[in-house]
């Protein structure tokens, strides 16, 4: 495992290069010492901490996907979290990684791309952009997303369910449920009440929390006594909550583009050909797309 620290003040942060992944944030207010660990660290339950999303969000119907009449195996979440990405610029406070298409990817993904994840802390805030370029030829067709696990309880909370989701604006609109990583055609009521959501792990006793219309920007997840956690992101269209059962960790990850819909309509997609699945962008040569996050730490009142 290669690492790569970044921030001298408040707020550092740990990008391993394989899958450009953020495996460590740790916050301390006085600048001094290790801080306190906000992160999910890969423990046996679930061995991630915040893995990027690409090309495909979710599954894939019987796991592959359809092009130009051929099939290619497709694994859940799609292939960048499990390569090694190429750090193309390092600082004390920034970091570079890339990921191109070669033969190893064309065998899942026959399309040509360039992945770019950058990572800057700067105080208290760590910004990660996202760019999804196309070289050409054709059209490339993708969804990304990403999925950062926050402890939860978050230190110095009392419990899980002190804690709260508060989004920046009411969020009325129904959410969706996942099957093995497929997504059902249900629309449920909302749990959130105008803009705020109580956190309890029923919440999750059904799969993850899908919001396909997300209306906010941005959110706030915390608790009593414990640091507050202000996640902000722009480009992407939908956002997901999910906590395994008697797990302490809490993902919240925005995403562009929708898991494989499960049912009938699974089936018939498992034969229509990958460009035509709903929700993707897609860019022509030489066009890119660019997503953005941010995770700012304000210190526990």
């Amino acid at each position: 495992m290669s690492r790569i620290r970044i921030g001298t003040g408040p707020l550092t942060a740990e990008i391993d290069e394989q899958g450009a992944e953020l495996c460590s944030l740790r916050y301390r207010p006085e600048g001094r010492g290790e801080g306190t660990e906000l992160l999910w660290q890969a423990e046996r339950a679930w061995p991630w901490h915040a893995p990027l999303l690409f090309p495909v969000i979710g599954r894939m119907n019987g796991d592959r996907l359809r092009h130009d009449g051929t099939l290619h195996p497709m694994p859940k979440h799609g292939f960048a979290r499990d390569r090694r990405f190429t750090v193309e610029r390092h600082d004390g406070t920034s970091a570079v990684l890339t990921l191109k298409d070669d033969a190893e990817s064309r065998r899942l993904f026959p399309f040509p791309f360039r992945l770019t994840v950058g990572y800057a802390v700067e105080g208290g805030r760590l910004d990660v952009s996202y760019s999804v370029h196309n070289p050409g030829p054709g059209t490339l067709s993708a969804s990304l997303g990403v999925h950062p696990g926050f402890r939860w309880p978050l230190p110095g909370a009392a419990g899980k369910r002190d804690h709260a989701v508060v989004f920046e604006r009411p969020e009325p609109a129904p959410v969706r449920r996942v099957e093995d990583v497929l997504l059902l055609p249900e629309r449920h009521p909302t749990p959130v009440h105008g803009r705020t959501l109580r956190l309890d792990e029923a919440l999750f006793a059904d799969g993850a929390l899908i919001l396909d219309a997300v209306d906010s920007a941005w959110l706030t997840y915390g608790a009593p006594g414990s640091p507050t956690v202000t996640l902000s992101w722009h480009g992407f269209r939908q956002l997901t909550l999910w906590s395994p059962p008697r797990v302490d960790l809490l993902c919240i990850e925005p995403w562009y583009g929708l898991p494989s819909p499960a049912g009938p309509d699974g089936e018939n997609a498992e034969n229509a050909e990958y460009t035509a699945k709903p929700g993707q962008f897609h860019l022509s040569a030489g066009r890119s797309r660019r997503f953005g996050l941010g995770v700012e730490i304000r210190t526990a009142r």
